[in-house]
C-alpha cells in the first residue's frame, strides 16, 4: 500500500541524557495514525535484564518490529554478557544482512549506564556525542533542548524531563506522557 492508501504510524520521541555517571532514557507515550492519535500512554522504553545485566532501551518506530528487535537484543546480550556494544554491533549486522530483519522500520537507543548507543536498521551503531542521543519524530527539537542545557547544573533526568517537554511542544507527533528510566549510579 502506499502512503497515501495507509498514511503509516508516525511518532515518538526517545532522548537519552549521560551525565555524571547516570543514563536517563525517556520516551514519549503517544501512538498516531496518520492525523490521529490512537494510543497516548504507550511504553516505548523499556529495562531489560538478561545475563543480571540491566540494559535500558528505548525504541521509535513500528512497535512490533521494535520488540523483534528488543528480543533479538536480548538473546545477543545473552550470547556476550556485560558486552553492549558487541551485542550492539551483531544485532546491526543481522539486523542488515537477513532478509527478515530488512524490513523491520524502527530505531533503538540502548544503554547499560557505561555505554549509550543509536542502533539503526542500516546497519549503524552509533555512540552520540556529547552524552546526548535523541531519535525519532520530536528526536531533533528534543536534542537541541537537552544541548543547550547540558552545562547547567540539572542533573540527567531533568535535562531529558524538559527536552521532552519542549519536544512535546513542537512535534504534533510526541507527547508529555513520559515513560522515565535511570540507570548507573
Amino acid at each position: 500500500m502506499s502512503e497515501e492508501q495507509f498514511p503509516g504510524w508516525h511518532g515518538t520521541t526517545i532522548i537519552a541524557v549521560r551525565k555524571k555517571g547516570e543514563v536517563v532514557v525517556a520516551g514519549d507515550g503517544q501512538v498516531s495514525l496518520g492525523q490521529t492519535v490512537i494510543k497516548g500512554t504507550a511504553r516505548k522504553v523499556r529495562r531489560l535484564s538478561p545475563g543480571g545485566h540491566d540494559v535500558v532501551a528505548g525504541f521509535a518506530g513500528s512497535t512490533a518490529d521494535a520488540f523483534t528487535l528488543l528480543e533479538r537484543l536480548e538473546a545477543k546480550l545473552e550470547a556476550t554478557p556485560g558486552n553492549l556494544a558487541r551485542a550492539s554491533v551483531e544485532l546491526a549486522k543481522d539486523w542488515r544482512t537477513d532478509k527478515y530483519l530488512q524490513k523491520l522500520e524502527a530505531m533503538l537507543i540502548v544503554t547499560d549506564g557505561h555505554v549509550l548507543l543509536v542502533i539503526t536498521g542500516a546497519g549503524d551503531v552509533l555512540e552520540p556525542e556529547h552524552d546526548i542521543a535523541a531519535i525519532g519524530s520530536g528526536g531533533n527539537f528534543a536534542l537541541a533542548a537537552a544541548r543547550a542545557l547540558i552545562d547547567s547544573d540539572l542533573g540527567a533526568e531533568e535535562i531529558a524531563r524538559r527536552a521532552m517537554a519542549i519536544a512535546a511542544d513542537i512535534c504534533v507527533y510526541t507527547n508529555g506522557n513520559l515513560t522515565v528510566e535511570k540507570i548507573g549510579k
